[in-house]
């Protein structure tokens, strides 16, 4: 499989991750800012061409490493961030 490149893009009250793979449909996950703090998963998007490669978890854990650079929490609404946060147990500090 080739290599998954994830990119964040944000403004000041929200934002996505898109996970892209050369050849693939993208995937992406989305979030909302809740002030300084925390940021709110709320939909994650993996097309069926690229199930079953990782890339939903790629996102998730793209997310806690930048939460845990910036000193923020995430609040998973998503209910795939939420399992795959909840299933990680190197990941519970973020919530």
């Amino acid at each position: 499989m080739s290599e998954i490149e994830i990119i964040r893009e944000d403004n000041e009250t929200k934002g996505r991750y898109i996970a892209r793979i050369p050849g693939k449909p993208d995937a992406e996950m989305t979030f909302s800012k809740a002030g300084t703090s925390r940021i709110i998963i709320d939909h994650t998007g993996v097309p069926d061409a690229l199930r079953g490669m990782g890339v939903g978890k790629a996102l998730v854990e793209r997310a806690v490493m930048d939460a845990r650079a910036a000193g923020i929490k995430i609040l998973p609404l998503c209910p795939f961030a939420k399992a795959t946060i909840e299933r990680t147990p190197e990941w519970q500090d973020v919530l």
